[in-house]
């Protein structure tokens, strides 16, 4: 290699279930190329497309990212700044959130964060400020997979506890339910499903790449997952394929739904949910046979029932023994350095009693309408996320942000849609700009995050924004200026992986233990009973049904169709809206329409369309499609609204509806009118 030329192992923090490996190429300390690491064990060879092109794109481009802080000087929305001095801004925002605290509360002032950065340290540390000020909390997961994490936390008592990937060379049978790797997972979808040889059975609404390359793809029609469920368990019990033992030692609940289950036969199952009654009972047997792996993906649970549907499957593997076993698990999440009775790597302070005395959280689908309220909401600070973008009912987070007496502060690498509301935007530093640990939420392994080149202009990481901001408020608690060093130590050393840091940067990854690990091996479930609790009494407590019930959602009232918004292979969440190469990549906003509703409203590709509601309407162009149903729309999440011409996404029609537990969004559930313009 030229003298001049060095590579540097890093990782991605991105919200993805792969947390590949990069190599960065810098020449004459320059950052050149961003590129996978081949030797990376989920890499495997290149970054993702979205990856390869936003990381050598507006990530690297200093007209695109935010150099400096900058104060508002027209109206909000406007996106009209002017430069100031970190001083002079974090001086003005702990004067403000002082003064916001002593009149209203520190309550009413409100902190919304997500998944920006997923990094030990850039992700977390924030949380430390906003525990100390006393602020509200937006609950992140309501936006996302609340509901999924609340129900699985009934019956398992965990739901970040699922399986190790490693034992996939153990498994018969891998079953996909409400995921597509191709989007969301794109080198799980092209190494590890079929690393191994196990049948990939997929079931989703969409008959995406995933679902195609699958040996079986159930198509059901949206909101019939429990349906489904509870046919393929009739067929298990019927054939006597049910692990009675395994119900007996360490599960409670079967006589509860034992007799539903009879009720719910493969021509039952068909009527419900639309898949064949063969193929039901060929995805019965394969799972049941197992060793299986069950992967309940994150858009399965964004339904109105969505809690009532990750309890429904979790049914399959406490039914048949798929759990505790090399090559079974029930995977929604990992918390990767839990495994094995570890603490987590989290370095978010948490008093010493184990909870918060600050406020209780609020949902995010309750922060559209909360953003009216003056007496409620008086400031509102987003770090690491883009709510105008992936918030529900957008025209009604736009009205509240609108208020001139709400105080509004973001922390972003970009002048994001909700950045042009703030009155200040402070600029963050991206990942390859500053030293921190990433771990995943599907590999069981840690990986260092390496600083390539200094922060463009005067941009800080997450976390020096925050401890400048806590020195600015006059805080004085240690924890509140730890310094990165020794949060990358403590992480490293909880995780319980051999290396230090500097070894840990020089290989570029470690599993957390060098055999793989088998979660719930040893059947102790942290529910009140110690076993799975398909029958909750913590749920019929808090007023849900003590067991799950069968019955599909409703088909789509009169004129209506259920618009389903996943994931675009293009994005990541929102992270990359804004880049030139990403953009042509995605094109224009499309919506997916079956060729029988296509013929009866006389529409052909590329026709534009109107989709609206009660909440709002969107014009898209049509692409006629059978990988979606009849009745059902599909057009994909999170473009920036300020890239498109009519300054609005697909969130303008989705309603602030929650789901039946966890407060969490229901927005697969959402129904619009289809009209030709």
């Amino acid at each position: 290699m030229d003298d001049n030329k060095e590579t540097i192992i890093t990782s991605c923090p991105r919200d993805c279930y792969d947390g590949c490996g990069i190599k960065v190429i810098r020449e004459d300390g320059k950052i050149s190329l961003v590129t996978g690491n081949p030797d990376h064990p989920s890499t495997r060879g290149p970054l993702c497309g979205k990856c390869g092109a936003a990381y050598n794109g507006a990530w690297r481009d200093e007209n695109e990212r935010l150099l400096y802080p900058l104060r508002r000087t027209g109206a909000k929305g406007a996106g009209q700044f002017e430069r100031v001095s970190w001083d002079q801004a974090l001086g003005d925002i702990a004067g403000r959130l002082t003064e916001v605290s002593d009149q209203h509360g520190a309550n009413s002032i409100f902190n919304t964060h997500y998944t920006g950065t997923c990094s030990a340290i850039a992700g977390d540390f924030p949380s430390r400020f906003f525990e100390r000020l006393g602020a509200t909390e937006v609950n992140p997961d309501t936006v996302c997979n609340n509901a999924g994490h609340v129900a699985w936390n009934y019956v398992f008592g965990d739901s970040c506890n699922g399986f190790d990937p490693r034992t996939a060379k153990d498994s018969n049978c891998i079953v996909v339910w409400g995921a597509n790797p191709s989007h969301s997972a794109p080198h799980v979808h092209k190494h590890w499903l079929k690393a191994h040889g196990a049948k990939v059975i997929v079931i989703d609404p969409v008959r995406h790449e995933t679902a195609m390359a699958a040996d079986l793809h159930l198509q059901l029609r949206p909101g019939s997952d429990a349906a489904l469920a509870f046919s393929m368990l009739h067929i298990m019990q019927r054939d006597g394929l049910l692990d009675h033992d395994y119900i007996e030692n360490h599960v409670l609940g079967y006589d509860d739904v034992s007799d539903v289950i009879k009720e719910c036969s493969p021509q039952w199952g068909e009527e419900n949910t639309g898949v064949s009654a063969m193929l039901i009972e060929q995805a019965a047997w394969s799972y049941a046979n197992g060793p299986s792996v069950l992967w309940m993906g994150q858009g399965v649970q964004r339904q109105p029932t969505g809690g009532n549907i990750a309890r429904a499957l979790a049914m399959l593997p406490a039914f048949t023994g798929n759990i505790g076993k090399a090559g079974t698990g029930a995977y929604y999440l990992n918390r990767t350095v839990a495994m094995g009775g570890r603490r987590g790597t989290s370095p978010a302070y948490e008093p010493e009693d184990g909870h918060s005395d600050g406020p209780p959280s609020v949902s995010q689908m309750d922060i559209p309408d909360l953003l009216q309220d003056s007496d409620r909401v008086r400031a509102y600070m987003s770090w690491n996320c883009n709510p105008v973008a992936s918030n529900p009912n957008q025209a009604l987070m736009r009205k509240g942000l609108e208020r001139e007496d709400l105080f509004t502060v973001v922390v972003d690498c970009f002048a994001t849609d909700t950045a042009d509301y703030a009155d200040y935007v402070l600029p963050a530093a991206s990942f390859l700009e500053f030293d921190d640990v990433n771990v995943s939420y599907f590999q069981l392994m840690v990986t260092p995050q390496v600083k390539c080149q200094d922060p463009m202009g005067e941009s800080l990481p997450n976390q020096e924004v925050f401890r400048r901001l806590a020195k600015a408020m006059g805080y004085t608690e240690p924890e509140l200026y730890e310094t990165d060093t020794a949060i990358i130590k403590e992480t490293i050393n909880e995780s319980g992986i051999t290396m230090n840091w500097e070894e840990l940067k020089q290989v570029g990854f470690s599993y957390v233990s060098e055999a793989p690990l088998v979660p719930w091996a040893d059947c102790a479930f942290a529910t009140p009973s110690g076993k799975i609790e398909i029958a909750s009494t913590r749920a019929e407590a808090d007023g849900l049904p003590l067991v799950p019930f069968a019955q599909p959602d409703p088909l789509p009232s009169d004129g209506t169709f259920r618009l389903l918004s996943p994931a675009d292979k293009h994005l990541m969440n929102s992270s990359y809206g804004n880049d030139e190469r990403v953009l042509k990549l995605m094109g224009p906003a499309t919506v997916l329409v079956h060729p029988d509703d296509a013929r009866g409203l006389g529409i052909n590709s590329g026709n534009m369309v109107r989709l609206s509601n009660e909440t709002g309407q969107i014009a898209l162009s049509a692409t006629i499609s059978d990988a979606v149903l009849p009745r059902t729309l599909l057009s994909s999440k999170s473009r920036w609204a300020k890239c498109e011409e009519s300054n609005v996404n697909i969130n303008v029609v989705h309603q602030a509806r929650k789901t039946d537990m966890g407060e969490s969004t229901s927005v697969h559930g959402t129904e619009v009118r289809l009209e030709l313009i």
